[in-house]
C-alpha cells in the first residue's frame, strides 16, 4: 500500500469517524434533554438507542481498519496481531446486523400493511452478515499468508544454515 493510499484512508476514516461522534452526540442529546417529545408514530427513544449502538460497532471496525492500514504500512500486517483486528471487525459487523434485525422488529408492527418493507429491512440484514462471512473469508486468507510467511522465515533460516 502506498502512502498517498494510506493517507488517504486515513484522512476518510477520520471525516467518517469525526461525523459518526457528532451524530452519536446528537442521539444522546436528543435522549438526555427530552426536547424532542414522541408523538407515537415511531417509538424514537429505542431508535435512538439503536442508532447509537449502530454507528458505535461502524466506529470498532473504522478503528480497527486504521489499525491495520497501521500494520501494513510496517510491514507487520502478516502476524498474528492482525487477527485480533479482523476479528473485531467481524464482531462489529455480527453486531450492527443485530442491531439491524433489533430495528426490523422494532418497525415491524408499524408495517402490518405493508409487510414487503419488513422482508427487505430483514434482506438487508442478511446481507450485512453477508459482509461479516467475506471478511471471516479474508481472514482465513490471511491465516494463510501468515502460514506461508513464517513457513518461508523457517526455510530461510534452514537455508541460513547451509550455507
Amino acid at each position: 500500500m502506498g502512502t498517498l493510499t494510506a493517507r488517504a484512508l486515513r484522512a476518510v476514516l477520520v471525516v467518517v469517524l469525526a461525523g459518526a461522534v457528532f451524530v452519536q452526540a446528537l442521539m444522546l442529546w436528543a435522549l438526555i434533554s427530552g426536547n424532542d417529545p414522541e408523538d407515537g408514530s415511531l417509538p424514537l427513544t429505542p431508535l435512538r438507542v439503536m442508532t447509537i449502538l449502530g454507528i458505535g460497532t461502524a466506529q470498532v471496525a473504522m478503528v480497527c481498519v486504521w489499525r491495520l492500514v497501521t500494520m501494513v504500512r510496517r510491514g507487520t500486517v502478516f502476524s498474528h496481531a492482525a487477527f485480533r483486528y479482523v476479528d473485531a471487525i467481524i464482531g462489529s459487523i455480527v453486531a450492527a446486523a443485530l442491531v439491524w434485525f433489533a430495528v426490523t422488529a422494532l418497525n415491524a408492527p408499524g408495517q402490518r400493511d405493508d409487510p414487503g418493507v419488513t422482508l427487505i429491512m430483514g434482506g438487508v440484514g442478511l446481507a450485512i452478515l453477508g459482509v461479516a462471512l467475506i471478511v471471516l473469508v479474508l481472514r482465513t486468507l490471511l491465516a494463510q499468508a501468515v502460514a506461508r510467511d513464517v513457513e518461508a522465515a523457517e526455510m530461510q533460516a534452514e537455508l541460513d544454515e547451509v550455507i
